[in-house]
């Protein structure tokens, strides 16, 4: 009995150790605007929130929408290319980025869709094309079936949206385990982020070090922790997926072939399920082609856009 409480009570102090020499301390939004806003940056009240976009380039307007944890610098490479022929509007979602949490902990896709809608207004963009990896995809193709008249053409990243009995990535698992999850407001060692971005990527020689510190950092930003929490436990809506066979907009799909989050047969399905879709699937690229590999997978979005 004895030795049973010194191994328990010599876990409990390693547990104590590792806790408290991990712990993560909130960034404030000012403290990461002075290094991760620009002279492009500029802040939009919606919904109670101070949205972080950037508006650049002229023509055509092209809204990018980012995915779950990222950011709109996401697009970074995306933007120099495209701000030459077009109006690049790109924005950090409420629960992400500088945008931080909803008021209202709401994180549905409608919520997120309606969000988009008011973004957009307020920019007096009437009609633009647009474009989501991931979460952002599915904002973006439920955004188009609910506002069609304004989506010129679609371009979707890797994007969720089919709901099904797989084992999710493990940060997703672990913000779904009660008790387990309240770690994630007071522990994110820079390694837990350097792992999930080596999962999202192919090649690991691509991430550098400077991506994992951004990542890491915009984690850190006050409240985005929890509302990654709020986010991952959102109950998907069974319904959502039924709107793809009304889409009429011209889509694009870009899947990476080596996508270990979602599964490039989900690519099929959309092309099956979307009347106007078409489906181009990158070898040896993983869930955010337009950042592991951003010039060539802008060439097959180049080349829709301006046909």
């Amino acid at each position: 009995m004895k030795k049973i409480f010194q191994l328990s009570l010599g876990l409990l102090i390693v547990l104590s150790l590792l806790f408290y020499f991990n712990i993560a301390p909130d960034i404030s939004v000012e403290d990461l605007k002075k290094k991760y806003a620009n002279e492009h940056s500029q802040f939009l009240e919606v919904d109670g929130m101070k949205v972080h976009y950037r508006d650049e380039g002229e023509g055509v307007p092209i809204v990018l929408v980012h995915g779950t944890a990222a950011s709109l610098h996401t697009w970074d490479d995306w933007t120099q290319d495209l701000k030459k022929k077009y109006r690049v509007i790109r924005l950090d979602l409420p629960a992400f980025g500088l945008t931080g949490p909803h008021p209202k902990r709401d994180y549905h896709i409608k919520t997120y869709s309606a969000f988009l809608n008011k973004f957009v207004e307020q920019l007096n963009v009437p009609s633009f094309y647009l474009a989501g990896n991931s979460l952002g995809g599915e904002i973006a193709w439920f955004f188009a079936s609910e506002h069609p008249e304004k989506v010129r053409k679609l371009v979707l990243l890797d994007p969720a949206g089919y709901i099904e009995n797989r084992e999710l990535p493990f940060v997703f698992q672990l913000a779904q385990t009660p008790l387990l999850n309240k770690l994630i407001g007071y522990i994110t060692p820079k390694a837990f982020i350097q792992k999930n971005i080596e999962e999202v990527y192919f090649e690991d020689e691509k991430i550098k070090p400077e991506l994992v510190t951004r990542y890491h950092e915009m984690s850190l930003r006050t409240g985005n922790r929890d509302a990654f929490i709020d986010r991952a436990n959102t109950i998907k809506d069974p319904e959502n997926i039924k709107r793809l066979p009304n889409i009429q907009t011209p889509t694009l799909i870009i899947w990476g072939k080596e996508d270990e989050w979602i599964p490039v047969a989900h690519g099929q399905r959309f092309v099956s399920d979307l009347p106007h879709a078409q489906l181009a699937v990158m070898e040896g690229v993983g869930h955010v082609p337009m950042e592991e590999s951003p010039k060539e997978s802008l060439e097959i979005a180049w080349d829709f856009l301006t046909k």
